[in-house]
């Protein structure tokens, strides 16, 4: 059953089973306003508080872009402070989707450029069709990526590829993105939403409460040294023992039957 809200900003949202679907719906370019950065910070939090959500998925609408990033119209007149409400927007929004309690997937339909790019790189997980083109282009127009990009991009391909892409502005296609690991799959035009709902549905099968404690984790590994990192890891393994979800794994298990999540 899926059923749709219209509450967001240039933002489609819909439900599928366990998994919340976003759409960026701002055409010709699905490019980011401020309005819609603050629907897509305040749609992640709605989502954190809704236990019977597992998974966001975020893709574009149409068949052309995921999303073009930011309105450069916005910044032709060198005005501060709108630059600087902007780069706020953009790192709040999508440092809120990074921390969001499940698991996002970002389903890359077309063109991710700038901070379409950067939205795609705050989810967790990245499939891009056979079409995709990926570039941080902002340097080539006196900008810098300010979204998380100079930092979440080489976290992911390495400092050669991040380098390559922002100072000398490469694009890349799906091919190249999967073989460098900025993307985990690539599947034909039409196909990221249903590949994307795929591997939603298999997040939906883990317990809610051990991928949250261990997306923490994972993420953790970037800023915190392994021997801080360690005893963290071995705190939260007990700490899942206070969980309904803990109880009911295991003992599903034991009795070869399918575990019911209650997500605490």
């Amino acid at each position: 059953m899926t059923a749709t809200d219209s509450a967001y900003a240039n933002l489609k949202l819909e439900r599928h089973g366990f998994t919340a679907v976003a759409t960026i719906d701002n055409p010709p370019a699905n490019t980011w306003t401020v309005s819609s950065l603050a629907s897509l910070k305040q749609l992640v939090l709605d989502l954190n508080a809704d236990l019977g959500i597992y998974a966001l998925v975020i893709t574009g609408a149409g068949i052309k872009f995921f999303s073009a990033g930011a309105d450069l119209k916005l910044f032709a007149d060198g005005d501060k402070a709108r630059a600087r409400e902007m780069a706020r927007r953009f790192g709040e929004t999508f440092e809120t989707l990074s921390a969001f309690r499940g698991v996002s997937i970002a389903a890359i339909n077309g063109y991710a450029m700038g901070g379409g790019l950067e939205c795609a790189l705050a989810c967790d997980l990245r499939i891009a069709e056979e079409q995709a083109l990926m570039a941080l282009p902002e340097a080539s127009v006196g900008l810098l990526p300010c979204a998380g990009g100079t930092q979440n991009l080489p976290w992911l391909v390495g400092e050669g590829w991040a380098k390559r892409m922002i100072l000398c502005g490469e694009r890349v296609d799906a091919k190249t993105a999967q073989s460098i690991g900025l993307v985990e799959q690539v599947v034909g035009t039409g196909g990221a939403l249903g590949a994307a709902l795929e591997l939603a549905a298999k997040v939906a099968k883990q317990s809610p409460s051990s991928v949250a404690h261990c997306k923490k984790l994972i993420q953790g590994a970037r800023a915190n040294p392994l021997k801080q990192i360690l005893p963290m890891e071995r705190e939260a393994f007990i700490d899942l023992f206070d969980t309904e979800d803990q109880k009911e794994g295991v003992n599903a298990f034991l009795q070869k039957r399918a575990p019911e999540w209650r997500n605490g």
